[in-house]
């Protein structure tokens, strides 16, 4: 079976001068050589070793799947907190299916699925996209590439998280849907925009929610309608092969405003997305009724721009504008606009997907860059802030509780240690911040690590998973590709499959296993080193 490289279409991972390439391992005393046809060993759940072979040619993987349950390699342990009970799932890649609904790097998927069941990862997301099923004209559904996908994975017996997505995506190229552009054309106004006048055209603005904006309807009518569709169409998944709905709260898929548009440099905390003329009109009525007329003229004037530092303006300083009377006045406007629009999307999700036996989730982002200063400028222009010093995301895990919903929270293979001391960056603290606000309204946390491998992921998402006070029960690792499937990247993931699963070596394993305990991730591009428990 021959098998395209998943990724990129135009991805090339092997040189035509290298001809094949035949890919060795070592898990412990168990050496697999590149006479043996690269064939990997998998961790199954019946805790004996599994064999999957790789092939690299040019142009292609080579994957066979080859069975054998003959020599017990790792055996489970009861003296340590299990991690059985957290579920894992793997991301399917972005382009999974292309906007012409057809299924990309199809047969790669499927091999790459079967290698994922027999290694022991529970089910699969699944990447839906708004641009794609709805592209053409209002309430004009086409689901057949995300139903092949689906049917896929059903075979193969993995479960299935699927991530509704009402936002675009630069990478890959897929839009919102073609008849939200063409109003767009017409009507900028839904769009975020920013002081400069540069709209976010990836995602609509929380401001027009409620505005019949598409074709006389609200967003919030069109993603209903959108839901009760998926419903419909995926009636034979749900509750069995579909497990749980993530809905998209915003630019990727997350509860934030777009502080920091594609094309911005990251260095600065971001900036407030409050020009466009449906949320300035909701800034001039609030500062009206709060008898502040002229504070409703727009956002604040002494804010840093995208790539200027925090300090570098008055506004984010300690004792600045954001401590001020205005400052109160202004971010507890913005913040309530965010958290008003969470309330309604996953109010129209709960009501659609009531009684089919799917959990709903919701991500937010993890703006951990210059948390250590008392404004923490990130979260505001984001859209994160609370009166008084109070908690920031508590407000949000109540909408989360309200409506029945988990909480996804990216960024769990994030630790201090790797972070530039000029960031005032402390990924480990925030994220321990936003779990404490889930706790006391009662939302059950599932976690995803950042977007590439970083220093030390998967030991710091293996000790984020063990935190008893955060009950975490699932986790989802982003996301399939090429990299993924990479000799190093793979060989610790498998090591981290195993981790979750608290299996120890049988004691002929032990020695060789303790001599070979570092494994490397990535290819001298310093990447990070994965400690084997």
């Amino acid at each position: 079976m021959e098998v395209s490289v998943i990724g990129n279409p135009q991805a090339r991972i092997c040189r035509a001068e290298l001809a094949y390439r035949e890919l060795g391992f070592r898990f412990g005393s168990q050496v697999i050589s590149p006479d043996s046809r690269n064939r990997v060993s998998f961790l199954s759940q019946s805790s004996k070793w599994k064999e999957i072979g790789i092939r690299c040619s040019p142009r292609s993987v080579k994957c066979e799947a080859i069975v054998s349950g003959e020599v017990p390699f790792l055996k489970s342990t009861p003296k340590s907190r299990s991690l059985e009970s957290v579920k894992l799932f793997v991301g399917l890649p972005l382009d999974t299916v292309s906007d012409c609904n057809n299924v990309n790097h199809l047969k790669a998927i499927t091999a790459g699925l079967k290698a994922l069941k027999l290694l022991g990862v529970e089910g699969i997301e699944l990447p839906i996209f708004w641009g794609v099923v709805e592209k053409e004209s209002a309430g004009k559904y086409d689901w057949s590439g995300y139903l092949a996908v689906a049917e896929i994975v059903k075979k193969v017996g993995l479960k299935l998280h699927a991530s509704l997505s009402f936002h675009g995506s630069k990478n890959p190229d897929i839009g919102l849907p073609d008849w939200v552009a063409k109003i767009g054309e017409a009507e900028a106004g839904i769009y975020f925009t920013d002081r400069y006048g540069k709209q976010y055209k990836d995602c609509l603005s929380f401001a027009v929610d409620d505005v019949p904006v598409l074709d006389g309807k609200t967003p919030m009518e069109v993603y209903g309608g959108f839901c009760e569709s998926f419903k419909s169409a995926f009636s034979d998944y749900m509750g069995n092969t579909i497990t749980g709905i993530t809905l998209g709260l915003g630019p990727d898929g997350e509860l934030k405003y777009p502080s920091h548009q594609h094309d911005a440099k990251t260095s600065g905390a971001g900036e407030f997305q409050c020009y466009d003329k449906h949320i300035l009109s909701a800034l001039k009525q609030y500062a009206e009724s709060t008898g502040n007329p002229l504070w409703g003229l727009g956002g604040p004037h002494d804010a840093p721009a995208y790539n200027q530092q925090p300090h570098s303006y008055s506004f984010f300083s300690d004792g600045g504008s954001w401590e001020s009377q205005y400052g109160d006045f202004f971010l507890s406007w913005y913040s309530s606009i965010l958290t008003s629009h969470a309330d309604r999307v996953l109010s129209v999700a709960s009501s659609a997907f009531n009684g089919t036996g799917v959990s709903l989730c919701g991500k937010l982002p993890l703006l951990h860059q210059w948390n250590k200063l008392r404004s923490q400028p990130s979260e505001l222009t984001a859209g994160f802030y609370s009166s008084n010093g109070q908690d920031r995301y508590e407000g949000i895990a109540e909408i989360f509780a309200k409506n029945s919903c988990r909480m996804i929270i990216p960024g769990m293979d994030l630790s201090d240690e790797h972070q530039a001391p000029e960031s005032l960056s402390s990924p480990e603290s925030l994220l321990a911040d936003i779990k404490t606000s889930c706790k006391k309204q009662g939302v059950v946390v599932a976690g995803q690590n950042s977007s590439a491998p970083v220093p030390g992921g998967f030991e710091r998402i293996v000790e984020n998973l063990k935190d008893e006070s955060a009950g975490i029960d699932l986790f989802t690792y982003q996301r399939m590709g090429a990299l993924f499937f990479s000799p190093e990247h793979f060989h610790a993931f498998t090591v981290f499959v195993r981790n979750l699963s608290q299996f120890e070596l049988s004691s002929d394993d032990q020695a060789a296993e303790d001599e070979t305990k570092t494994v490397g991730i990535g290819s001298g591009t310093g990447a990070a080193s994965l400690q084997a428990a």
